[in-house]
């Protein structure tokens, strides 16, 4: 039996190794945010300092969380048995939730997750141990809630806290700055980097190194004596360090953003280092503590008081565990989709936009308009004129490429730094995920960044990514309960299996994110929105007209055909699931459109005039196809639910026969697409022909339908043929739509 459980040790240390790889990249963002953003240097040495703060971050901590060993759950009251069970649940749990939400590329937090795990597992046993026990034993002995709820508590008031000190401190540096901020340097440099720098420093010491393994008692107290006179002579030594640097021509706001980085990733692996090897290094301990002490006892009864105790971490598995977050941060894909995530809601232009909008989102930028329309009725005119002349736009400094600026990227890092600071001096668990994310959206709010065409794509972004925030701690926790009760009764045979099962998705996500997860059309427009040539622009733009218009002909094809199984197979779910999947198309290709007057924009004027009327015919001909198909799928699923009588056999065999006519013109247009790109220069008038044929015959169909519904004597089938002709009007509809979309992609096409 000892072995299992040094089998589940093991293999809880390869969970870790895991753990630590999709820790790394979701937790990325927190330190690579600013200095990506801004383009503060090249990616590679944004990359180079934060390696090296993670890495010292990791080597100078402790590594051991006492939430691990005795922060959810009461140790005493459990046996060594079950304390494998919750351990090695919130192991295959904490892998796989994160490893979802970073190939989804949403911020979550590690901490957040490891406490509702444990919370989650720690209640599914309580809840056991209690009702076996009759009572002797209560939740109130065997939980400690205190601390998730203190967590819970530093969730909300993390997101609240962070946007708005974001916000105004943002809004008053830029209102000191503009966003000329060069020309004030003069008067501010050495003070603006003096607090700048003394921020990060302080956080550094407050916050990145409270728990390294040097910080013995005796420095911790002289830190804390003398933390005033240490706060004095960082300001006073780092504002005659940037005045100095501001007079020898170096850009001071770069050198704070990269030493943000720098403090901020080593905090990060110094603290939340223990939130991935924390409950293994619990297990190892537990096991030496059983093998010592409790073999003749056996596991179903050694209790694991040991753990009550607080326990030190071996340097050389420090070492260890920094090089794979090392090697994860540079090696990781998934970081960067994070990382586009946090960038792209905080962009100072109106480009790109990654999330739909939602009622939420939109109720909340008409109540917040409305509160500013108030604010702005109240301010004296020249007072606005003023505030007004502090942020022109126009003037603004970025980087080639650069979302947004450096005093930006500054104050991000800044603020995040002090408010990390405060709240660990407070004994608040303020998470370094909420703070930074919530700080970058609310200096990107005092930007003026969110401007009416964007704020509710950015909105809805936030509340996406802060509802994943919470949802990681209801999924952690019910997740974990499940795991736990199954492993529990079904003993090691179940953890086994669900083990093996953890490894398979864990290797298939992965597989899937390298494989599938690169989106070469989103390609192609980084390609436009980096690119300065207006010809090479117009060529990159009809890559991506080309690339879109064959998808959504091929998506068109596709759903018809199963739209017509389905309506003949009555099958009322795959109407469903059809609808569904219609509607997110439509998301997707208002998103793409958006993407692509985006690039229409910056091509070449004359091209622009040409191109403009072929590719909103292109445009609308397309989202008309797709309405069309919204048109005839809607009524057929009512008409299903209302069990009104099947299409006549004569209706389903000519529906079969239009189906075919109608794919075979979808496949020439799709054909035709694919020769244009080959050199063929002949219009689309063949297909177009063809075309008008269909449409002519469906119309044969129509008159001949109408006559044969007029010599009806009931009218209990007056609906079914009602939708009999709906479907034929939208085909030919649909059929309409591809002839236009073909002339408008020949004449784009044309367009040298």
């Amino acid at each position: 039996m000892e072995f299992i459980y040094i089998g589940i040790i093991v293999f809880l240390f390869f969970l870790a190794v895991m753990d630590l790889v999709v820790g790394v990249s979701n937790d990325a963002v927190n330190f690579l945010n600013s200095a990506v953003g801004a383009k503060t240097a090249k990616f590679k040495t944004i990359i180079v300092i934060a390696t090296a703060g993670v890495f010292l971050g990791a080597i100078m901590s402790n590594g051991m969380m006492d939430i691990a060993r005795h922060g959810i759950y009461q140790p005493q009251f459990f046996t060594f048995a079950e304390l494998m069970c919750i351990m090695l649940a919130v192991m295959v749990t904490d892998v796989l939730l994160l490893d979802t939400f970073n190939t989804m590329g949403m911020p979550t937090s590690t901490t957040v997750s490891l406490v509702f795990e444990l919370l989650g597992g720690t209640v599914a046993l309580a809840l056991i141990k209690s009702i076996t026990s009759d009572g002797a034993l209560t939740f109130a002995q065997m939980l400690n809630t205190d601390k998730a709820l203190s967590v819970v508590l530093g969730i909300f008031l993390s997101i609240a806290i962070a946007f708005f000190f974001g916000m105004v401190v943002q809004w008053i540096t830029r209102l000191i700055f503009t966003f000329n901020y060069k020309k004030n340097l003069k008067w501010f440099a050495g003070i603006f980097g003096g607090i700048a720098v003394t921020s990060i420093l302080y956080f550094m010491v407050i916050k990145g190194l409270k728990d390294s393994s040097f910080m013995t008692p005796e420095n911790m107290a002289f830190v804390k004596e003398n933390t005033s006179m240490i706060l004095l002579a960082f300001f006073v030594g780092s504002t005659l360090l940037m005045q100095i640097l501001h007079w020898c021509k170096i850009n001071i706001f770069k050198i704070i953003v990269l030493i943000g980085t720098f403090a901020l990733a080593m905090a990060f692996a110094g603290n939340d280092l223990v939130n991935f090897i924390g409950v293994p290094l619990a297990g190892l301990s537990a096991l030496q503590d059983f093998n010592a002490n409790g073999t003749s006892v056996g596991a179903d009864a050694f209790m694991m008081e040991s753990l009550t105790g607080s326990a030190k971490t071996p340097v050389l598995y420090l070492i260890i565990a920094g090089a794979i977050m090392v090697f994860a941060l540079i090696t990781s894909k998934k970081a960067k989709n994070v990382i586009n995530t946090s960038v792209s809601l905080s962009k100072q232009d109106d480009s790109e936009q990654m999330f739909g909008t939602s009622a939420v989102a939109r109720r909340l930028v008409q109540v917040s308009r409305s509160m500013a329309q108030w604010f702005i009725k109240i301010t004296p005119a020249p007072v606005k004129r003023w505030i007004d002349t502090r942020f022109n736009k126009d003037e603004i400094i970025l980087e080639e490429g650069a979302a947004f600026d450096q005093l930006r990227a500054a104050v991000n890092l800044v603020m995040a730094a002090m408010l990390i600071a405060l709240g660990t001096s407070l004994k608040l668990p303020l998470s370094t995920t909420f703070v930074t994310f919530m700080v970058a959206m609310g200096t990107s709010l005092a930007d003026r960044a969110w401007s009416r065409e964007s704020a509710v794509f950015r909105v809805t972004g936030m509340i996406s990514v802060i509802g994943g925030w919470l949802l990681t701690a209801v999924a952690a926790f019910i997740f974990c309960f499940a795991v736990t009760m199954a492993m529990h009764f079904g003993g090691i045979v179940v953890m086994v299996v669900l083990a093996v099962v953890a490894l398979i998705i864990i290797i298939r996500s992965n597989f899937i994110h390298k494989e599938a997860k690169e989106n070469k059309e989103d390609d192609v427009f980084a390609e436009i929105v980096n690119t300065d040539d207006p010809q090479v622009v117009w060529s990159l733009m009809k890559q991506h007209v080309e690339k879109n218009i064959l998808n959504q002909i091929e998506y068109t094809s596709v759903t018809y055909t199963q739209f017509v199984d389905a309506l003949l197979d009555e099958n009322r779910k795959g109407l469903k699931k059809l609808q569904s999947s219609l509607s997110t198309q439509m998301l997707t290709f208002k998103t793409t459109r958006r993407k692509e007057i985006i690039a229409l924009k910056k091509c070449d004027p004359m091209i622009t005039l040409q191109a403009n009327t072929w590719f909103h015919i292109s445009a609308n001909n397309t989202i008309q196809m797709m309405y069309a198909l919204k048109r005839v799928i809607e009524p057929c699923k009512d008409h299903i639910e209302n069990n009104f009588n099947p299409l006549p056999n004569d209706c389903r065999d000519n529906l079969q026969i239009v189906r075919k006519s109608l794919i075979e013109l979808f496949d020439k247009g799709l054909n035709y697409s694919e020769s244009l790109k080959k050199g063929n220069t002949e219009s689309p008038a063949a297909i177009i022909r063809e075309i008008s044929t269909f449409k002519s015959a469906i119309t044969q169909t129509l008159d001949q339908e109408m006559i044969r519904l007029r010599g009806e004597q009931s009218n209990t089938n007056i609906s079914t043929y009602m939708l009999y002709q709906t479907i034929l009007q939208e085909s030919q509809q649909m059929a309409d739509s591809l002839k236009h979309l073909l002339r408008a992609y020949y004449k784009l096409y044309s367009i040298k």
